[in-house]
């Protein structure tokens, strides 16, 4: 059996996460994504496509009491998440499914909130060449590419519904061009730095299912100060501070 470690949850020393060495743990990406996210009176639940661990919808506990539903296509990260949700009393919040988004979504109820910290690379591209199966599937388009995934978005998300994901900046034309494809309209889009200048190299991306034309631009979000020590921003997130 592969060795199982328990975390606390960041600095929420009253939940915890069991994560695998071997399979994929959970990063900035994911914290950034979960309190980006709009949840507002209209969300009554909320999917995570992908949702690995369930290390989002941990975090979404955090800022909701919505139901929550995680699907994974994994089934060993599908026993590792419900241990997790098991492990932090959120059995009554959250679900965790073992399904093909894909398919999914022709069975799932509307929603107003679809969150998803995808694979980045295409198949192909290089990320690890030393991943092993769990990995490649985490972080490489083998199971499902972007498309897809913007697609499958747009099938579940209720009128207004909103759609919010974490990505390369490299792959947002592509990003925004799948999201108008299928009818999402981009409403809010925040880079992410390493440091004070330096390139941006995620991005965090929100749009609504048939919604208005125009988007926001939001302040950018520095991961690091010069010393490289975590800025207060993302201390704050992190649960280490409190929230001004």
């Amino acid at each position: 059996m592969k060795q199982e470690v328990i975390n606390y949850l960041l600095a929420y020393k009253d939940m915890k996460i069991i994560q695998r060495k071997d399979m994929f743990n959970f990063s900035l990406d994911t914290v950034l994504l979960a309190n980006f996210c709009t949840i507002n009176k209209d969300v009554d639940k909320i999917v995570d496509f992908g949702t690995n661990n369930a290390a989002i919808p941990l975090l979404l506990s955090r800022r909701t009491d919505k139901k929550i539903t995680g699907i994974e296509i994994q089934e060993e990260a599908i026993e590792i998440a419900k241990k997790n949700i098991e492990l932090n009393n959120l059995t009554n919040q959250i679900d965790i499914i073992h399904d093909d988004i894909k398919n999914y979504v022709n069975y799932a109820d509307k929603v107003k909130l679809v969150v998803c910290n995808p694979p980045f690379f295409k198949v192909g591209e290089r990320s690890n060449v030393n991943d092993n199966e769990y990995l490649q599937i985490a972080r490489h388009e083998i199971k499902i590419n972007l498309e897809e995934i913007i697609r499958s978005a747009a099938t579940i998300l209720d009128n207004k519904g909103r759609f919010a994901m974490v990505h390369r900046p490299d792959r947002m034309i592509e990003i925004i061009n799948y999201m108008q494809k299928y009818d999402i309209e981009p409403k809010r889009i925040r880079f992410v730095y390493p440091k004070v200048n330096r390139e941006s190299h995620i991005f965090l991306i929100e749009g609504m299912y048939k919604g208005n034309t125009g988007v926001k631009i939001e302040s950018p979000l520095y991961a690091h100060e010069d010393d490289g020590t975590y800025s207060q921003e993302i201390r704050t997130m992190f649960g280490e501070v409190e929230n001004e």
